[in-house]
C-alpha cells in the first residue's frame, strides 16, 4: 500500500502548532510533486505547504480553521486512485498510514511563499512550473472558480494577487500584464515620533463580546510563549532623555524622498551599536555570542492583534533612502503574512517604538535570544535651561532600554544611550551619508 501522511511542518524555530488557513487542493484531486497543496499559518506567516510525493489527495484530517500540533498528520496522499478508499478507511479507523518498506515520512515542506517567482517578458509567473499566488488569491479563485492557470498575475514579481482574481470574475478578462521587473516602491513617509504626533486608531482585534471567551489567534499564542520565555532572564532597565530638534529637522528635509523615522531611528541605532558590540549581543549557555551583524527588529502591531518584529538587516551599513525603502517592504508584507523567517527571526536589537501614541515613556519586554530592546516615546517641546542659563523651548523624546543582565551592566547601557543621544543630537545629517 503506497499512502503517505502530510505532517504539520515546523515553520519556524518557536513554532509549535499551525493552522490550516485553506486547502488548495480537495479530496481526490490529483497532486503533482512539488505542488502546494495547502496553506499553513505558522506563528509569523502563511506559508504555502508542498508534497514530496505524486499522487491523489485523498484524505483531509484536519479541515480549514483548526489546528494541529507539528508533526501530526493533517491528510493522507494515495500514489494510486485505487487507493483512496484504502486511505479513507485509515483515517475513520484511527491508523496511521505505512509503506511496504519503511515507516511514514513527512510529506509536507515548506513553499517559499513570500518570495514570488522572477516574472518572465510575457507576464508570467510560473517558477520551474510552479503557479505563484498568494494563499488569498487561491482561496478567493476556488470559490469563484476561477482559473489561476489563465491569469497574469499584477503583483510583485508577477504574483497573482486576490486583486486579480476578482478583476476576471468581476469584469469577465483578463487584468493587466505585470511588468517583468516589479517597479521601483513609491517610499511613503511613515512617520514615527514627530515633533506634533497625532494618535492613531489602534489596530483592530477580534471583536470582543461581553460575557464570550474570544480565543487568542496564532500570533498571540506565539507571543504569549516569547514573554513567558523572558521571565527568567534577569533584566535591568536604563532611561534617557535626547533632544530630537536635529533629526526633526533633517527628517522635514528628507520625507519627501521616502525616507521613514523609523528608519532614521534604526540607523542612529545601528551605528551607535557599532561602537558598543555587547550591546548587539546576546547570552548563550556557551558565553557571550558577538553577532557578526547588526540586524535591527521593529516592532509592528498585527491587524489581528498580534505581534511581529520585522528586521532590517544589516542596517548600520545600508544607506537611509534603501533603508527606508526595505521598511515599507517589510511592513507590508508583514501585515500580508508574508514574510520570510529570516526576515523576523534575525535580529540582533529591538526597538519598540510607542511615540505616535503620545506615550511619553515605557518598558519593553526583552525579546528571547537578544540583549537588549530600546522603548522609545514621542518627541514633545520641552522648556529647557541653554548653557548661556536662559530658558529655552527644545524637542525631546524619553528612551528607556531593557537590557539581559547576565552579560550587560548598568554602565554598559548608559555609555550606549550616551552615544546615542550625542549622535542624534549633534550630527544626524550622518545618518544619510
Amino acid at each position: 500500500m503506497s499512502i503517505h501522511e502530510v505532517f504539520m511542518p515546523a515553520l519556524s524555530s518557536t513554532m509549535t502548532e499551525g493552522k490550516i488557513v485553506s486547502w488548495v487542493k480537495s479530496p481526490g484531486d490529483k497532486v503533482e510533486k512539488g505542488e502546494t497543496v495547502v496553506v499553513v499559518e505558522s506563528d509569523k506567516a502563511d506559508m504555502d505547504v508542498e508534497t514530496f510525493y505524486e499522487g491523489f489527495l485523498a484524505h483531509i484530517i484536519v479541515e480549514a480553521g483548526e489546528t494541529a500540533p507539528v508533526g501530526s498528520a493533517i491528510a493522507f496522499i494515495a500514489e494510486t486512485e485505487a487507493e483512496i478508499e484504502q486511505a479513507k478507511s485509515l483515517a475513520n479507523s484511527g491508523g496511521a498510514a505505512a509503506t511496504p518498506t519503511s515507516s511514514p515520512e513527512p510529506v509536507a515542506a515548506t513553499a517559499s511563499a513570500a518570495t514570488p517567482a522572477l516574472a518572465s517578458q510575457n507576464g508570467s509567473n510560473h517558477k520551474e512550473g510552479r503557479l505563484v499566488a498568494s494563499p488569498r488569491a487561491r482561496k478567493l479563485a476556488k470559490e469563484l472558480k476561477v482559473d489561476l492557470t489563465t491569469l497574469q498575475g499584477s503583483g510583485p514579481f508577477g504574483r497573482i494577487v486576490a486583486e486579480d482574481v476578482e478583476a476576471l470574475s468581476n469584469k469577465g478578462k483578463q487584468p493587466a500584464t505585470a511588468p517583468a521587473a516589479p517597479p521601483a516602491p513609491v517610499p511613503t513617509s511613515v512617520p514615527v515620533a514627530p515633533p506634533a504626533p497625532q494618535t492613531p486608531a489602534p489596530a483592530p482585534v477580534a471583536a470582543a463580546i461581553p460575557g464570550q471567551i474570544v480565543p487568542l489567534t496564532t500570533f498571540q499564542n506565539a507571543v504569549v510563549r516569547n514573554m513567558v520565555a523572558t521571565i527568567s532572564v534577569p533584566v535591568f532597565r536604563v532611561g534617557y532623555t535626547i533632544t530630537t530638534d536635529g533629526l526633526d529637522k533633517l527628517y522635514k528635509q528628507i520625507k519627501s524622498k521616502g525616507v521613514t523615522m523609523t528608519a532614521l531611528l534604526a540607523k542612529a541605532v545601528a551605528v551607535t551599536l557599532q561602537k558598543h558590540p555587547l550591546l548587539n549581543a546576546s547570552y548563550s549557555d556557551q558565553g557571550i555570542v558577538y553577532h557578526s551583524d547588526i540586524n535591527i527588529s521593529v516592532a509592528v502591531a498585527m491587524d489581528d492583534g498580534g505581534l511581529i518584529t520585522p528586521v532590517l538587516q544589516n542596517a548600520d551599513a545600508v544607506d537611509i533612502y534603501s533603508l527606508s525603502r526595505t521598511w515599507k517592504s517589510l511592513v507590508e508584507r508583514a501585515r500580508a503574512k508574508q514574510l520570510q523567517p529570516q526576515e523576523y527571526n534575525s535580529g540582533t536589537f529591538t526597538l519598540s517604538n510607542l511615540g505616535m501614541f503620545g506615550v511619553d515613556k515605557f518598558d519593553a519586554i526583552l525579546p528571547p535570544g537578544q540583549g537588549s530592546i530600546l522603548a522609545i516615546g514621542a518627541s514633545r517641546p520641552q522648556v529647557v535651561a541653554t548653557p548661556d542659563g536662559l530658558f529655552g523651548v527644545r524637542q525631546q523624546m524619553q528612551v528607556n532600554i531593557t537590557s539581559d543582565h547576565r552579560i550587560i551592566y548598568g554602565a554598559h547601557a548608559a555609555a550606549f544611550l550616551q552615544d546615542l543621544a550625542k549622535l542624534i543630537e549633534t550630527n544626524p545629517q550622518s545618518l544619510t551619508m
